[in-house]
């Protein structure tokens, strides 16, 4: 296989497995502050991580790659807090959907300075995968999106929250570029410190502003939600590891179309039509990219 190919796959690996823990924390966020849902997660995999460096008697890699981790991890985290934030003060389907693609474009932005252009083929591939991950995560009027009808802002809406979306979705493009830049060490390592900074931020942010909620009923979920996040790092990076960093995020950060029809066949949520097209492209990107 082709490393194109290569990374194609490990990053639909990485897409359904984080699709299905973010319908999993989704569904656990709906008793319990999303927060400890995603901090309990981080914690238990941390503790996992750990001990299978220790039984495994893992390489420790450089200093480089485990700073780039951290790092990530640090402020990924925060990332998401931030996310969080901006979906709780409204215009949640546009914020949600400037988010996703800012989450795929900087990493493509950054692979194209670093990497050179792609082939034409790889180029189509990335430009579609761009607008599917606009199409599936970009929540209609009706669907709280907080839209007109003409699927534009009202008069009167509060730019903060795109402001932080977009916030958002920068650092966790950089996230995605700094797991790339970890990927040279030991994988199990890499992945130990970024639970370890990301467990670390979550904590502070828990102190600062913590869940008015009940603090209960969140630990199942989370350890589920965690399990599987941890899984879908690791299939991400092994995807920068075998081919263009923007084909692996492009990829990646369609998971949220398997989120949505998690939804659909459980919770029996139905996909909008935007949405069901996105995934038709998403189809086509994916082809595109693993030739």
């Amino acid at each position: 296989m082709s490393g194109s190919g290569s990374a194609a796959g490990f990053g639909l690996l990485a897409a359904t497995t984080w699709s299905g823990s973010d319908f999993v924390g989704g569904v656990g966020a709906r008793r319990s502050p999303a927060l400890l849902v995603v901090a309990s997660g981080q914690i238990l995999s941390l503790f996992l991580l750990l001990g299978l460096c220790r039984g495994l008697h893992a390489a420790l890699p450089g200093y480089a790659p485990l700073l780039y981790s951290a790092v990530g991890g640090f402020e990924g985290a925060l990332s998401l807090a931030i996310f969080y934030r901006a979906l709780a003060m409204g215009a949640m389907g546009m914020t949600a959907a400037l988010t996703g693609l800012l989450t795929a474009l900087v990493p493509v932005l950054f692979s194209l300075f670093h990497e050179g252009l792609p082939t034409p083929v790889a180029g189509v591939g990335l430009a579609l995968g761009l607008v599917a991950i606009w199409l599936i995560t970009h929540t209609p009027a009706g669907k709280g999106a907080g839209l007109d009808r003409a699927g534009t802002l009202p008069a009167g809406t509060p730019r903060l929250p795109l402001l932080l979306g977009a916030l958002a979705g920068v650092g966790f493009g950089a996230q995605l570029i700094l797991l790339k830049m970890a990927g040279s060490g030991g994988v199990l390592w890499v992945m130990t410190s970024t639970r370890a900074a990301g467990v670390l931020a979550l904590v502070i942010v828990l102190v600062v502003m913590p869940p008015k909620a009940p603090w209960r009923g969140f630990w199942l979920t989370g350890i589920v939600a965690g399990s599987l996040d941890t899984v879908g790092n690791l299939f991400y990076i092994e995807a920068t590891r075998a081919g263009r960093l923007d084909v692996a995020a492009i990829v990646c950060s369609m998971y949220p179309a398997g989120t949505i029809l998690l939804a659909a066949v459980v919770l029996r949520e139905w996909p909008t039509v935007r949405q069901l097209t996105g995934m038709a492209l998403a189809l086509g990107a994916v082809a595109l990219l693993s030739v």
